[in-house]
């Protein structure tokens, strides 16, 4: 093989571009180093294992989302709390979207950067400042963290083939409510999204400020 100058960065963007191109499953430290043109144990000298790389894929995903954007990604600085984090969990949707398996990626991953801290002090202070004690608003925050990685890990789980509602309609015949739900279940992704993440702010905006 040739020999390649590389470095943490380059590893993780051409991880990313892989990534998108085989899914996580197919992602392996052996197949970036065929891609990169290099043995597999020069990768080693910058990441001891896949969960390393994974994590710096993390932070490699929030700083290119980061740097669209001054403030909380989605929103402008001063905007109120609730629409900073609306808009913070629109854009990682939308960004975690933007990749094969990028809830997956994403999910559990430990920063390596600071990429995430002035967004999060943006967003700690505004609802500070609505009169959520910080362990308050770290609640709300991680909650409404927890569903935008959750439905996004559903929506990706489902793959590119339309779900057949009607179809879960007919074997579920006996249980009339159960199949009436297909819809809300498997169809307008985004809107229900949306729907979701107003119930979970409101839920917090009626507990906490």
């Amino acid at each position: 093989m040739a020999t390649t100058r590389i470095d943490r960065a380059l590893v993780a963007d051409t991880a990313l571009r892989l990534l998108n191109e085989v899914g996580l499953d197919g992602l392996s430290l052996r197949a970036i180093a065929k891609e990169l043109k290099v043995q597999a144990p020069a990768l080693y000298w910058h990441f001891k294992n896949k969960q390393a790389l994974l994590d710096e894929m993390a932070t490699v995903m929030y700083r290119r989302l980061a740097q669209e954007h001054d403030g909380v990604p989605g929103a402008r600085p001063d905007a109120p709390w609730q629409e900073l984090l609306a808009g913070f969990n629109r854009s990682l949707r939308t960004m975690l979207l933007s990749y094969r398996d990028g809830a997956k990626v994403y999910g559990g991953a430990r920063f390596t950067g600071t990429d995430h801290a002035r967004p999060m002090e943006v967003l700690l202070t505004a609802m500070g400042a609505a009169g959520f004690a910080p362990a308050d608003a770290v609640l709300a925050g991680t909650t409404a963290y927890a569903y935008t990685m959750g439905f996004v890990a559903e929506e990706q789980g489902m793959g590119d083939e339309p779900f057949d509602v009607g179809a879960r309609a007919v074997r579920l015949a006996d249980f009339p409510l159960a199949a009436a739900a297909g819809p809300g279940l498997f169809e307008d992704y985004d809107e229900r999204f949306e729907a979701g993440l107003r119930m979970v702010i409101a839920g917090a905006e009626a507990l906490y400020a």
